[in-house]
C-alpha cells in the first residue's frame, strides 16, 4: 500500500499553495496524501511553517515539537519540516529539534520527494492538490519582496521578488477552470510589482484582464497591493471587467509622515489619502481592506491620533490591526530601541479596532435590502454560508441564509437579498 503523507500547513494562503504544490507532486509519485489531518497516524507528516512573527514562530514550533513526540511514541514513522521558519533558522532548528527526519526551506521542499523515492520520480510540476473548497483557490503569481520595509523579515526569507511567466500563471487558471474552480484569490507578497523582475515594468494589469477573459473564471480577488508606485491601470481593468471583484487588500500600516519614514514606507501621508480617494472615486464600490500597526518603534501619541483620525476618515470596509514586535535581523530591530510599552500598544491597538468595529457594523447595516450576489461555501448547523464579491475566504464578513428555506448547492452563485447585519456578517434570503 502507498505510504500515506499528512501535509500541516501553517502561516498564510501563500503557504497553503505550496502544500497544494507538494501534495500534487507526491501523489503523481503514488504517495497518498491528507491536508491538516486531526490524528495522522502510521506514516509520514510534513509540516509546513510560517517564520514571520513571534507567534506564527512559536506555533511552528509547537507543532513541530507535538509531531517529534508523537514519533517518539511510534504513531508516526517520519516527521519533515519545510517553510519560511527552518528557511530562516535550519542550523538552529536541525541542532534544538534532532528527531526531524529532514529539513527544507521554502524554496527546495521538492527535495523531499527525492529524499523519500530516490532520484527516479515523476516531476509533474504545476499540478496542485486543491485543499480549499473545489469552486476557490489561491493563485500565487510571485515570490519574494523588493520593498525592504523597516519591520519586516519577509526579504530575509523569501529574497528578491521573482514573477512567474504569465503564460504560466494563465495555464494554471485554465487547469483550475477545468476542475472546477470558479473563484481566483490572487496572492503574492507584493502584487502591484509583479513584472518589474522581467522587463521593469508592473504587468499586474495586462495579467488580471488576460485572467479576466478566460471563460470560466467567476471572480478574480487581489490580495497583498503596496501602497507606493500603484499601477493606476489596475484600476480600469477592476472597473471594466465584471469578474474582477471590487476589492483590494492593500496593507497601509501608518498614516503619520514621521511613522511612514521610520518605517521605510516610500510613500507619504499626503499620497496615501490621494491614493484612497482615487481608489473609490474609479471604482465606485469598492471594498477596501488594510492592515495597520501601532507600537512601532517612535509612535507619539501625535502619531497615533493622527492614525485614529485615518481610521474614521477612511471608513475601511475591512481592516485589521496589529501591534509591533521586534523581528531579529530587520532594520528597525538594527536601528530602533523598541521603545513604546507593551501596555500602550495594547491599548493602542484595542482603541483602534473599537473605532473600526463600529465603523463595520454601520457599513454592514447599510447592506440591509439591497440585493447582493454570493457563492455559497458550506452548510453549517442551520444555514447556508456563502460571501459577496467583497469578502475573501476566512477574514472577511460571511453571508448566513436559511436552510430551512431551500436546498443550496455549494459552489454555486445565488442572488440573495440581505435581511439583517451583525458587527461583520449579513443574513439573507435567496430570490433565484
Amino acid at each position: 500500500m502507498a505510504k500515506t503523507i499528512d501535509i500541516i500547513s501553517l502561516g498564510c494562503s501563500k503557504n497553503l499553495v505550496d502544500s497544494e504544490a507538494l501534495m500534487g507532486l507526491l501523489e503523481a509519485n503514488g504517495y497518498q496524501c491528507t491536508h491538516d489531518s486531526d490524528d495522522p497516524q502510521g506514516d509520514i507528516v510534513v509540516v509546513n511553517t510560517c517564520g514571520f512573527i513571534n507567534d506564527a514562530k512559536e506555533e511552528s514550533i509547537n507543532t513541530i515539537l507535538e509531531f517529534a513526540q508523537a514519533k517518539s511514541e511510534g504513531r508516526i514513522e517520519r516527521l519533515y519540516v519545510m517553510g519560511c521558519l527552518s528557511e530562516r533558522y535550519l542550523a538552529d532548528l536541525e541542532k534544538e529539534i534532532p528527531e526531524v527526519d529532514g529539513w527544507y526551506g521554502k524554496f527546495n521542499y521538492r527535495q523531499l520527494l527525492n529524499d523519500l523515492k530516490g532520484e527516479d520520480f515523476v516531476a509533474c510540476e504545476g499540478k496542485r492538490h486543491i485543499t480549499t473548497p473545489r469552486h476557490y483557490a489561491y493563485l500565487k503569481i510571485s515570490e519574494g519582496c523588493d520593498r525592504h520595509c523597516a519591520y519586516c523579515a519577509i526579504p530575509l526569507i523569501t529574497g528578491r521578488h521573482q514573477s512567474r511567466p504569465m503564460e504560466e500563471i494563465l495555464d494554471e487558471v485554465r487547469q483550475l477552470v477545468a476542475d472546477g474552480t470558479k473563484e481566483f484569490n490572487v496572492i503574492a507578497q507584493e502584487l502591484t510589482y509583479y513584472g518589474v523582475d522581467i522587463d521593469g515594468k508592473q504587468h499586474i494589469a495586462e495579467l488580471i484582464e488576460r485572467m479576466a477573459d478566460i471563460p470560466g473564471v467567476e471572480w478574480i480577488r487581489l490580495h497583498y497591493a503596496y501602497p507606493a508606485h500603484f499601477p493606476w491601470d489596475l484600476l480600469r481593468v477592476m472597473r471594466e471587467k465584471k469578474n474582477v471583484c471590487k476589492y483590494l487588500d492593500i496593507a497601509l500600516q501608518h498614516i503619520s509622515d514621521h511613522m511612514l519614514l521610520r518605517m521605510q514606507r516610500h510613500v507619504t501621508k499626503a499620497e496615501t489619502y490621494e491614493l484612497i480617494e482615487r481608489l473609490r472615486r474609479e471604482v465606485p464600490g469598492i471594498h477596501i481592506r488594510t492592515t495597520l500597526m501601532v507600537g512601532f518603534p517612535g509612535e507619539t501619541d501625535e502619531d497615533f491620533e493622527e492614525l485614529k483620525a485615518f481610521v474614521k476618515w477612511a471608513r475601511f470596509e475591512r481592516m485589521g490591526a496589529f501591534a509591533y514586535s521586534e523581528e531579529e535581523g530587520t532594520p528597525s530591530e538594527r536601528d530602533y530601541e523598541d521603545d513604546v510599552p507593551e501596555e500602550i500598544k495594547q491599548r493602542r491597538l484595542d482603541g483602534l479596532m473599537r473605532i473600526q468595529q463600529n465603523i463595520s457594523a454601520e457599513l454592514e447595516a447599510e447592506k440591509v435590502g439591497t440585493t447582493q450576489r454570493i457563492i455559497v461555501d458550506r452548510k453549517e448547523g442551520a444555514y447556508y454560508v456563502g460571501r459577496t464579491e467583497y469578502c475573501s475566504p476566512e477574514v472577511d464578513p460571511e453571508v448566513l441564509i436559511p436552510a430551512s428555506e431551500r436546498d443550496l448547492t455549494i459552489g454555486e452563485f445565488y442572488d440573495v437579498v440581505v435581511t439583517d447585519s451583525e458587527e461583520f456578517d449579513l443574513y439573507g434570503s435567496t430570490i433565484n
